[in-house]
């Protein structure tokens, strides 16, 4: 099948990288500890869904309510939101990304954005640099239950751009992103301008890896002959 549409990540592949998710973490773990979570279950080292995702199975096995479950969870997302604002307004677009989302569209090809952040600074990076228009779906992590690399997460923007996994291809720079690609049996290219190295990203399934983003239209036009061929 031909390429229909492309799924992009947002930071480290569109904007810069400059999140710290390292304070976000330590600031989540330390507020789930005295919402009275074992420090012992929660890692400085793992994102705050998998900390969210120990929560929730904690708090079900000694008979807590969703709802107590869901108050928590709120709160842990307003740490992250606080870091993701901040970020947001000193966050740059990459070079090239602008000439590559408007040759994309050029192409006729459908652009979906999927990311972990929440909606309030996503909103705020797509108004900031003028990029909302370019994109036919938008998935914040606001839109889902479970976030990349739960396929749940790409699946939904599959849906609102009304195409199949084979006919997509995701971009981004991080292993998340390459894993639910290659669950979904979509093509998954790499940018390694993020925290993860090509190494990391080809074993998490990327097929193909590209020094900047400028290069994807003319990988994608390539696919496409290939697959008319």
């Amino acid at each position: 099948m031909t390429v229909k549409a492309v799924i992009f990540d947002l930071d480290g592949t569109l904007t810069s990288f400059n999140i710290d998710y390292r304070s976000i973490r330590a600031e989540v773990r330390s507020f789930l500890i005295s919402a009275g979570m074992p420090a012992s279950i929660l890692s400085i080292n793992e994102s705050i869904f998998e900390m969210l995702k120990k929560t929730e199975i904690f708090m079900k096995n000694n008979g807590q309510s969703e709802s107590s479950f869901m108050k928590i969870r709120r709160k842990a997302i307003e740490i992250a939101e606080k870091y993701e604002l901040k970020a947001a307004k000193t966050t740059g677009l990459l070079p090239g990304v602008l000439e590559t989302l408007k040759a994309l569209k050029k192409m006729g090809l459908k652009l979906g954005l999927c990311t972990i952040n929440g909606e309030k600074s996503t909103n705020y990076i797509l108004k900031k640099f003028g990029i909302a228009e370019f994109f036919d779906a938008v998935t914040p992590r606001d839109n889902v239950k479970y976030v990349k690399p739960n396929t749940e997460h790409i699946e939904a923007t599959l849906k609102s751009l009304n195409v199949k996994p084979e006919e997509v291809v995701v971009v981004g720079d991080g292993s998340s992103d390459m894993k639910c690609a290659r669950e979904l049996k979509a093509l998954a290219v790499a940018v390694p301008t993020g925290v993860s190295h090509p190494k990391e990203l080809i074993a998490s399934g990327a097929n193909y890896i590209i020094t900047s983003i400028t290069d994807l239209p003319t990988l994608i036009e390539s696919l496409n002959k290939n697959f008319e061929t």
